[in-house]
């Protein structure tokens, strides 16, 4: 009798050591919703670049981008003209890392307004082809999450102040993106330079 309850502890303690360890750790212990970052590396920029431009996506629109020494920012405006973004961050050679928040045009409330994080890595696929940013932007703390591919515009200027809507659009009243001024067209064949896109909503 004692035997057969000894073996039976046994087993009721095996167990509850097997469903303790499947928990996840709680405390200080080592959390398991730790943020998504990048794993990229930074390295020389491409001989001749810089990271002053515009660079189109066909999904998130002209992305705007002004260099300061090692900090940046940036503006966008969707290709469907419904959604405007600024981001901001500190470039290490040929990688941006930022910071980033994207606005509804025309919305109020907390739906209206996303953050989140993300980064670009300056690339040249050839010599002879326009320059291009690859990253990724994530919602919250996560830096990862949804693809951004944006080709530099050759002879265009950033100009920062032209992205955000103005005070007839923020309401909803008249004009539009429609009304607004198209960002001029590349020498080749009047369309953007480049149909590299992104893999979902604007950031």
């Amino acid at each position: 009798m004692f035997s057969r309850l000894a073996r039976l502890s046994l087993v009721n303690v095996v167990l509850a050591s097997s469903i303790l360890a499947s928990l996840p750790a709680c405390g200080g212990g080592g959390a398991t919703n730790a943020p998504l970052r990048a794993n990229v590396q930074p390295g020389d920029l491409p001989e001749g670049a810089e990271w002053d431009g515009v660079y189109f996506s066909p999904l998130f629109g002209y992305l705007h981008l002004v260099k300061d020494g090692n900090a940046a920012n940036a503006r966008w405006r969707t290709a469907s003209g419904e959604v405007w973004g600024e981001l901001a961050g500190t470039v290490t050679g040929d990688v941006l890392r930022y910071e980033w928040e994207d606005h509804k045009i025309g919305m109020v409330g907390p739906s209206a307004n996303r953050k989140g994080k993300g980064y670009f890595k300056y690339t040249r696929p050839k010599q002879d082809e326009a320059d291009e940013l690859h990253g990724e932007f994530g919602i919250g703390e996560d830096e990862v999450g949804t693809k951004w591919v944006a080709v530099k515009q050759k002879d265009m200027k950033p100009n920062l102040g032209s992205i955000a809507p103005d005070e007839t659009e923020k309401h909803g009243v008249g004009g539009g993106w429609d009304d607004a001024p198209k960002a001029p067209p590349s020498e080749e064949g009047g369309k953007p330079e480049g149909e590299a896109g992104g893999g979902g909503e604007s950031p």
